[in-house]
């Protein structure tokens, strides 16, 4: 696949027919799919605006809006084929990197909740964890008749009622799917260990884990530690909490477990609190789908891959390459 970033308006006007069908498929996505103007998207490409007007007329007369839209991620299947040869992926989609100011979360999650509706089973078991990504993702599953499905949070609830919470994601992901939801009903973070153990201990948040290892696939998110930290912005972890974990080595966290560099759970006086799923018990899932994207997430992105908490990695352009590379 050619690149078009970075290179000359020469190099993209005169490309051979599989970067023309590059181009249009990127240019598709960013004006139709990302709401992007014409000149924004000529400025980006390094092409003239009226070359972006006449693709996008051409894109609508002969159809190919409609098919690349609804899979837009071909665009970088190069990247794909790189993310499962480098790691050993069962399957990696990459979704083209969002403009400036644009939340990658959105589209990673519509890729996600494409992927939950192709993937999960009649009657099958799904397990999610928290964050925008994941309520984008609901926002994306094609919609099921009730066939016996089973919708499983993985982690504790927060407070407060926002687009985040975990209790909100997983009535909204069981909703679409017409399922039933088992909610671990306990907060994200215990007040003290001895609470953490006692509340795992109990019905019913013993029986909603006990399910944890025989689900057929888990969505998964990842919450990095940098100043981009969502965890932050919404007030989940302190900052002091934040600098105390990245001094004991973690990188972020995959559904409560703080991982280091190298995939490795880390010691650390939070982790004692997280009422959460055994890393074993995540293992056992048939499939696990990591949902996560951002420059900023190429780290716990790498340290969930080493983990074996990835085997399916859905991200977006900007990171693949960082990964690659």
């Amino acid at each position: 696949m050619s690149q078009n970033n970075g290179g000359s308006t020469a190099d993209i006007e005169s490309g051979d027919a599989s970067a023309d069908a590059a181009l249009i498929a990127r240019i598709c996505w960013y004006y139709f799919k990302e709401g992007q103007t014409q000149d924004a998207i000529a400025q980006r490409l390094k092409i003239t605006r009226k070359r972006v007007n006449r693709i996008l007329g051409d894109a609508r007369e002969n159809g190919f809006v409609q098919i690349t839209i609804t899979d837009p991620v071909g665009v970088c299947v190069a990247l794909e084929a790189g993310l499962v040869e480098r790691f050993g992926l069962r399957r990696a989609i990459v979704v083209p990197a969002p403009m400036a100011e644009t939340d990658v979360r959105v589209f990673l999650g519509a890729a996600a909740g494409r992927y939950v509706s192709e993937a999960l089973p009649p009657a099958g078991s799904l397990g999610i964890t928290w964050g925008g990504t994941i309520n984008a993702a609901a926002q994306n599953v094609k919609r099921r008749a009730r066939d016996g499905s089973r919708v499983v949070l993985l982690c504790g609830g927060l407070a407060q009622g926002t687009h985040v919470n975990p209790f909100d994601n997983a009535a909204m992901m069981a909703r679409a799917l017409d399922a039933t939801c088992y909610y671990v009903t306990a907060p994200m973070f215990a007040e003290t260990p001895a609470l953490r153990d006692a509340l795992v201990a109990s019905e019913p948040v013993r029986s909603v884990l006990a399910m944890v290892p025989k689900l057929d696939l888990a969505l998964l998110s990842a919450i990095d530690l940098s100043e981009q930290s969502k965890a932050l912005e919404y007030g989940v972890i302190s900052r002091e909490t934040c600098r105390s974990l990245l001094d004991a080595g973690a990188v972020g966290d995959i559904c409560g477990h703080y991982l280091n560099a190298d995939g490795q759970v880390i010691e650390h006086p939070l982790t004692a609190r997280v009422v959460n799923p055994a890393l074993k018990d995540l293992l056992a899932i048939k499939e696990r789908v990591l949902a996560a994207g951002g420059l900023q997430k190429t780290a716990i992105i790498r340290a969930a891959i080493r983990a074996g908490l990835c085997d399916v990695l859905i991200t977006d352009e900007s990171a693949a390459r960082e990964l690659i590379a």
